[in-house]
């Protein structure tokens, strides 16, 4: 008898050692102090923006950041989603933009830029491979290798490149559009595989929005409020069904190359959609700006531009970036949602998956049969 209790006993010491040495558990996961490197455009901007434009940025002006007293050069109204996947990583500080002077980028770093594109050279801004470099930049003086492979790279862009086509060739037909996708996404490639060969080997791909149903979108368009412009969803379509299968053919040939695909497509298309199932009064228009939709010039000491009364009811702050509401949710679904959303597996799994191990599932087509599947059974909130 007291030979079992001294087993308990010691058993018992040696979780609690556990749990203090690696205190961040979730899911009955243990979650490593790793890092957050984000990539892409006004999305995963941290401040970036401020600090190579030559004129002032609105988004460093009330009333972005309102929700957080604090406008500092995120396209929000407070926090923006890798703040809440940095947050349930464990991260206790917010990751910040990697191109302000003397911040803190011992638990990684922003590189994104407002206006980033894959193709051409964007005015103020940086190219995703741009990015890139700056990173590779930065790295010797900050980060060792086994710090970068166990760490997340998250990257959204491609955004700007469909809106900057679809303005310059209004006519462009079915061939020279999937012929411009080729190329996007053949750049993207290469830009992944330039930051894999950097050292990175677990990325989070976030697939892009329904651009035709963004604000500034239908404002342009001039869709009304129901319609969305389905020549840009068309091309974000298209982007998106190839990303899942590069990223496949990727993680056969680099070894130890890791990664998930955030539908975010879909997740903003239901939230378009269902607004009421997710508490969104207003999915169409946004909380800050002027014209039919609301959707320039917030922020701007010049334009007189309209205030939501409670952010929290819209989906989109202003005509393009989503409020720190929607932030909230995506973060949530980013970091511990199903493969109906996150797939081949979600942030938290991957972050605690072996470095340079082969993974075993692969991403897989999202079929509208599967979709209608876990709606009747979880019911669109969760998603």
């Amino acid at each position: 008898m007291a030979d079992h209790c001294n087993l308990v006993s010691v058993l018992g010491l040696l979780l609690v050692l556990t749990l203090f040495h690696n205190p961040i558990t979730v899911a009955g996961q243990t979650i490593p102090a790793v890092g957050l490197f984000t990539f892409g455009d006004s999305n995963f901007d941290a401040g970036n923006k401020q600090t190579l434009a030559k004129a002032f940025v609105a988004q460093g002006f009330w009333p972005y950041g309102k929700s957080r007293d604090d406008p500092y050069g995120k396209f929000s109204d407070g926090l923006i989603a890798p703040d809440f996947v940095a947050k349930f990583m464990g991260i206790p500080i917010e990751i910040p933009a990697a191109l302000k002077p003397n911040v803190n980028v011992s638990r990684g770093a922003s590189f994104a830029v407002a206006d980033a594109t894959l193709l051409g050279a964007p005015v103020e801004s940086l190219t995703l491979i741009q990015q890139v470099k700056r990173f590779n930049q930065m790295k010797p003086a900050n980060w060792n290798d086994d710090f970068i492979k166990k760490s997340v790279f998250m990257i959204y862009i491609g955004a700007n490149d469909y809106l900057n086509f679809t303005k310059n060739n209004p006519n462009a037909d079915a061939s020279a559009q999937q012929a411009f996708v080729i190329s996007v996404t053949n750049k993207l490639k290469n830009d992944i595989s330039l930051l894999y060969s950097s050292g990175a080997s677990k990325f989070v791909i976030q697939n892009l929005a329904p651009l035709g149903c963004l604000p500034i979108v239908r404002q342009d368009y001039n869709t009304g409020m129901d319609q969305c412009y389905e020549k840009l969803n068309d091309l974000a379509k298209q982007h998106n069904e190839k990303l899942g299968p590069m990223l496949n053919d990727m993680a056969k040939t680099a070894p130890g190359f890791q990664f998930t695909v955030f539908d975010f497509y879909n997740a903003i298309l239901r939230r378009t959609q269902r607004n009421m199932n997710f508490r969104f009064s207003i999915t169409n228009s946004s909380c800050c700006g002027v014209g039919t939709h609301n959707a320039y010039g917030c922020g701007l000491p010049n334009v007189h531009s309209k205030l939501c009364e409670f952010q929290r009811s819209y989906l989109f702050f202003d005509g393009r970036h989503n409020t720190e509401k929607a932030q909230e949710m995506f973060g949530h679904l980013l970091f511990g949602a199903d493969p109906n959303v996150i797939q081949p597996m979600n942030v938290r799994e991957l972050v605690v998956y072996p470095v340079d191990e082969p993974m075993r599932e692969s991403w897989e087509p999202t079929t509208s049969t599967t979709v209608q599947a876990s709606d009747s059974s979880r019911g669109y909130e969760f998603y």
